[in-house]
């Protein structure tokens, strides 16, 4: 999707469904921080903020960053209204430059890959952006042959997953299906995976 439809989208972005997809997101994140101890976070295509706010209190410190500076103009707000002066929301698309100037100990990437054309690239820069010994977690759908669209990866098979992280100099990498809606990716059904991998 290009990024003026998540422009158009941004102030009705946080329906009941997408909160409550976005709850089982954070819960699951939730579990593999456990018992872990880290200090910054960079959720990267964070949205309106309905993952990463959820994690707000396990972090010193924490950006939130999103091409969609309308979907940024949402995450500001809901920083001010929930006092939480540790957290930055700032507009860029780090798959078109390079020049982003932060580094962070856990890098979450909720349902963002699958709008972004060519994933590698994206991976390696945020490799650059990740304290060694940090922590790498994406959350996206499993492929699904039943979603067809030009613009919009139909998931990510365990191989394709595995393959992209290690070209992009992550190790470590674990994946499992934790969560199977319904309509919930393109108005069909589908299984969400978490993956985890470090630098």
């Amino acid at each position: 999707m290009e990024e003026n439809v998540f422009n158009q989208m941004a102030k009705k972005y946080d329906t009941e469904n997408r909160k409550e997809l976005a709850n089982i997101i954070a819960d699951e994140i939730k579990k593999t921080l456990a018992g872990k101890q880290y200090h910054s976070i960079l959720d990267y295509g964070g949205g309106t903020g309905l993952v990463t706010f959820q994690l707000a209190d396990q972090f010193e410190k924490g950006w939130l960053v999103d091409s969609s500076q309308e979907m940024i103009q949402v995450a500001q707000s809901k920083i001010e209204q929930n006092q939480l002066k540790h957290f930055e929301a700032m507009a860029f698309n780090l798959a078109k430059d390079d020049r982003l100037d932060i580094k962070a100990d856990v890098i979450v990437l909720s349902l963002v890959l699958l709008h972004v054309p060519d994933i590698e690239p994206l991976l390696q820069r945020l490799n650059k952006r990740l304290n060694t010994g940090g922590l790498l977690i994406i959350v996206d759908f499993d492929k699904n042959e039943k979603i067809q669209h030009p613009k919009v990866h139909n998931g990510f098979t365990e191989a394709e997953v595995k393959d992209a992280l290690s070209y992009a100099g992550f190790r470590d990498i674990n994946k499992h299906t934790f969560h199977y809606g319904s309509n919930i990716f393109m108005k069909q059904d589908a299984s969400l995976f978490i993956a985890t991998s470090t630098k």
